[in-house]
């Protein structure tokens, strides 16, 4: 059994203050108070400052945190496989993915895993911000890139494939770069964290650097406004593929693409035994996207 007191600890740090934690077990913030109070004297050390807006760690408590959490992990996983319930896929379900590829290409797919496993209790955010994986908050992040974090799991479910393209009528309007030199005289479009581009074409991988002519957090902006003919904008197929089938972007300089070491991962915190939940909504979501279609 996990000790009671480290699994108050790690509620109250979880919920942010003693009161929080409090409420969410039915405990008066005196109760708590007195239980972390007993926990410090039992440890010898100071785990945690207390303020009046906040709890903050000290590097004792960090400590035990960090020994904490995947021992807990490790505990309701060996619980579940005892008791049988590794088999059955249920239990809470806490997903996190960025904002334009979790509306069109995670959010469409949760009805049918949903009605396939009734017994999963669901929450998913949608943000362009990461989640923190280790501190227990969140079972599944869905990220884009060529890393997924260090200490952290990874499953490929696809290649992010970029193209760069434009509008008919900015193309119309400034011209058709012939050349990865010609974008030096275009505008270009990106959030504040993508430039420079790195770029697979004839010669290997290449750097262009370059300001966006717009300056923005969000890629759904970047988007709007490279179909809105402000410039070139080095889009995902995911994201773009039916504005080219259409003709309402066409991609240039077509010899190049975004890096191929961009990828699509299902990402979550280090556990001896993958809750059946998690590993049934990973293989469920890698079904649909897969190689090809809109990622491809």
């Amino acid at each position: 059994m996990f000790d009671p007191d480290y699994d108050l600890f790690l509620a109250i740090i979880e919920a942010g203050s003693i009161s929080a934690a409090g409420r969410a077990r039915g405990l008066s913030t005196a109760a708590l108070s007195k239980r972390l109070a007993r926990l410090e004297e039992r440890l010898s050390a100071r785990l945690v400052h207390r303020t009046t807006r906040r709890l903050a760690l000290t590097p004792a408590g960090q400590d035990l945190y960090d020994a904490l959490l995947p021992l807990r992990s490790s505990l309701k996983a060996a619980e579940e496989r005892v008791s049988g319930r590794h088999a059955h896929v249920r239990g809470p379900l806490r997903i996190t993915a960025p904002t334009s590829f979790g509306r069109m290409h995670v959010v469409p797919y949760l009805p049918a895993f949903l009605a396939a496993h009734p017994a999963v209790h669901l929450s998913i955010d949608l943000s362009d911000e990461f989640a923190d994986l280790l501190d227990g908050s969140c079972d599944i992040a869905i990220r884009i890139g060529a890393r997924i974090g260090a200490g952290l799991v990874g499953h490929r479910l696809g290649t992010s494939h970029r193209v760069l393209c434009a509008a008919p009528a900015y193309l119309e309007t400034f011209g058709t770069p012939g050349t990865l030199a010609d974008l030096k005289h275009h505008r270009l479009l990106a959030t504040t964290s993508q430039l420079p581009w790195q770029l697979d074409g004839p010669e290997g991988t290449v750097t262009h650097q370059g300001q966006s002519h717009v300056r923005t957090n969000s890629s759904e902006v970047v988007r709007e406004l490279a179909l809105g003919g402000c410039g070139i904008a080095l889009r995902s197929l995911w994201d773009v593929h039916e504005a080219l089938a259409s003709g309402a972007l066409h991609r240039v300089l077509a010899q190049y693409q975004g890096s191929q070491d961009v990828g699509i991962y299902a990402v979550h915190a280090p556990t001896p035994a993958l809750p059946a939940r998690i590993e049934a909504f990973i293989a469920h979501l890698g079904a649909h996207l897969g190689t090809g279609g809109a990622l491809g």
